[in-house]
């Protein structure tokens, strides 16, 4: 676990050495020895932000500091921290801390800090994770599809539900399925099994899951939160301690079994592609 732990810090150093160059996604990861897809839905279920969110965050703390401590000019400061002008810069220093760039420079200003992270895992008893590792032959969804930016898809995925529930193009919802990571974005299908003697419905298409090993997370309860749980235990609890697996694929898939008449009987699942070590 420890080495995984070094690992993802690894990457924070890497963010915290390169505040005022150009971040890629890809390469933070790597630090991390993880794919820009799990890295950012681990970064997200350890940290409660996106990787984004956090860059940016760091971004504007450094600047706030060089600001207050130099009389370097403000055009300078926030081109060199990924702003196109004052005025977007401006806009997002006031955002952050309440104030004007310009105000942060008198006396007595009060200004906020946004300190680096420090990923420290602790081992907590008295939770239960259900899962089990299996082996799967490929096999083929059919649903529609639709393009996410990372930085906003956990707003935007269950509205994309929501507009599904108006009008369900003949699928019932058995998956949701998240593939094709880029590092910023991805596609994210809502799909059933593929049946190759029934037709299309219109506005769907079919993609294809590779066979392998998968681990099966069991959430009971009512849907959202059920699910949500387990993912962050997932990221937090459980893929630090994987040993003699390691994640396979930039994909990833959620099972919905139909609701039960109370919503706390519910049952869904999180898989996640494995491959052995």
């Amino acid at each position: 676990m420890q080495g995984w732990i070094e690992g993802f810090q690894k990457s924070i150093a890497y963010i915290e050495q390169n505040l005022s160059e150009t971040l890629d996604i890809e390469e933070i990861a790597a630090q991390a020895a993880l794919s820009s897809f799990y890295y950012q839905r681990i970064f997200g279920a350890l940290c409660g932000m996106t990787v984004g969110e956090y860059i940016r965050a760091r971004r504007m703390t450094a600047a706030t500091q060089e600001l207050a401590c130099s009389d370097h000019k403000v055009i300078d400061i926030a081109v060199k921290y990924g702003y196109d002008s004052p005025d977007s810069f401006a806009k997002a220093f006031q955002r952050f801390h309440g104030i004007t760039p310009t105000q942060a420079r008198e006396s007595g200003a009060n200004l906020r800090s946004f300190a680096p992270l420090h990923i420290k895992i602790s081992l907590e008893g008295g939770t239960m994770l259900d899962y089990k590792i299996v082996e799967k032959a490929p096999f083929t969804v059919v649903g529609m599809r639709k393009r996410f930016n990372a930085e906003t898809s956990y707003k935007e995925v269950p509205a994309f539900w929501g507009e599904w529930m108006q009008d369900m193009k003949g699928l019932k919802g058995m998956f949701g399925v998240c593939s094709d990571m880029d590092g910023k974005t991805f596609d994210y299908w809502i799909a059933d099994l593929y049946q190759p003697w029934e037709d299309i419905p219109a506005g769907c298409e079919t993609y294809q899951i590779p066979g392998g090993l998968w681990a099966l997370f069991k959430c009971k309860g009512a849907l959202p939160d059920s699910m949500q749980t387990v993912n962050t235990q997932i990221w937090s609890e459980w893929l630090p301690a994987l040993q003699g697996y390691a994640l396979a694929g930039n994909y990833s898939l959620e099972f919905y079994l139909p609701p039960a008449k109370d919503p706390a009987d519910t049952v869904s699942y999180i898989c996640i592609p494995l491959k052995k070590l």
